[in-house]
C-alpha cells in the first residue's frame, strides 16, 4: 500500500512563492506518473502538474504554464511543485496522486491519493 503524504502549503501574498512537496512510502515509483491537483471551495478538482517519474516527462495545465514545475527525486521518493508568480485564484487545497490507472492524467484516474495541503494566497 502506498501512502502519499503532501507538506509546504501555507500562506503567501499575490506574486510570491511556495514549494510543495509529496513523499511517496511503502514502494518505490520510479515508473510511475505523479500528479498534483487542486480544489478550491464550490471548484471542481483540476488537474494541476504531472511527471513521469521514469523519464522526468512533465504536463502542465495551461492556468499554470510558466508558472509552476514539477520535479521528482526518485532517491528521495519525493515529488515536488514549485510555485511561483502565485495569484489570489490559485488558491485552493493541493492533493498529491501517484500512479496513473488509464486515460490522460488530467482526468485524475490515478490510484493513490495524499490528503491535501491548503495554499491561501492574498491579494
Amino acid at each position: 500500500q502506498v501512502q502519499l503524504v503532501e507538506s509546504g502549503g501555507g500562506s503567501v501574498q499575490a506574486g510570491g512563492s511556495l514549494r510543495l512537496s509529496c513523499v511517496a512510502s511503502g514502494s518505490t515509483l520510479t515508473s510511475a506518473y505523479f500528479g498534483w491537483f487542486r480544489q478550491a471551495p464550490g471548484h471542481e478538482r483540476e488537474g494541476v502538474a504531472c511527471i513521469y517519474a521514469g523519464s522526468g516527462v512533465t504536463y502542465y495545465a495551461d492556468s499554470v504554464k510558466g508558472r509552476f514545475t514539477i520535479s521528482r527525486d526518485n532517491a528521495k521518493n519525493t515529488v515536488s511543485l514549485q510555485m511561483n508568480s502565485l495569484k489570489p485564484e490559485d488558491t485552493a487545497t493541493y492533493y498529491c496522486a501517484a500512479v496513473l490507472r488509464r486515460g490522460s492524467w488530467s482526468d485524475g484516474n490515478f490510484r493513490y491519493w495524499g490528503q491535501g495541503t491548503l495554499v491561501t494566497v492574498s491579494s
